[in-house]
């Protein structure tokens, strides 16, 4: 009487699974019931069946789980971003200080390419998956190459005409903790990343941790400047940073052109 109708067994209450089939509990999935005793072929093709249900159950709910964790970062990124170009612009322009001014406007280059991987990360269908990816990888593109951009010309100028930056002591300290917390994000994103096999939320791993970095140069150009008087550091580090930005534009539209 039990076999004649497994489906009863397999709808009852989850506190109760059926021994046999303990995880099938989506409704889109079937609920298989293992056909003879314990030991003979049927029942071993049971087994193989719920532990598909298993398989694909746990998968989905893992790849849930790390878009979730992809997107507080992005958000988290989104968030710090929008006041770090609030708060640097209003102290660069306080010390005038271009290299926090630029810092500043460089930050929201990043919120673009974060609001990028969302829209990436957001589901679609599985037939649309290599053209939003490509879309994603050539956007993330253009945000480098507006961030090299930037950086160059920022950097060039500075250089050319012997500008120095009045130091901002407050400047100073918030490029340290924003170095800490980019590069904290950027560890977080490429493991994730990883996990996920998401070429665009690399890319913008990538992007955050030269976030980072940019932090760390301006931070020490800054510091230079004010207790060495060596200028010309801040500019230097970030022409560095600007080749870099440029390198990664590079290879992200390369990357979308093969997609």
């Amino acid at each position: 009487m039990i076999a004649s109708n497994p489906q009863r067994f397999c709808a009852r209450d989850e506190r109760r699974p059926h021994p046999y089939c303990p995880v099938a509990k989506t409704p889109e999935l079937p609920c298989p019931w293992p056909e003879g005793p314990p030991g003979s072929p049927g029942n071993a093709v049971g087994h193989q069946q719920c532990a598909i249900i298993r398989f694909v159950s746990d998968t989905a709910t893992s790849h849930d789980a790390l878009t979730r964790r992809a997107e507080r970062l992005e958000y988290a990124t989104i968030g710090w971003n929008i006041g770090e170009a609030v708060l640097t612009i209003a102290l660069g322009s306080v010390a005038a200080s271009l290299a926090l001014i630029g810092f500043g406007t460089v930050s929201v280059v990043e919120v673009f390419a974060s609001g990028v991987v969302v829209w990436h990360l957001r589901p679609s269908h599985p037939a649309e998956d290599a053209a939003r990816e490509r879309r994603a990888l050539r956007l993330t593109a253009y945000a480098f190459a507006v961030l090299g951009t930037v950086l160059a010309v920022a950097a060039v100028n500075d250089l050319v005409s012997g500008r120095r930056a009045d130091e901002s002591f407050w400047g100073i300290v918030y490029l340290a903790i924003t170095a800490v917390v980019m590069f904290a994000l950027a560890v977080a994103k490429r493991r994730t990343a990883a996990q996920l096999d998401s070429a665009p939320l690399r890319a913008e791993a990538t992007l955050t941790f030269l976030d980072g970095v940019l932090s760390t140069s301006t931070l020490v150009g800054l510091a230079l400047n004010a207790y060495v008087g060596w200028w010309w550091a801040d500019p230097a580090a970030a022409l560095i940073v600007a080749f870099a930005a440029f390198g990664e534009a590079r290879e992200n539209y390369e990357a979308s052109a093969k997609r």
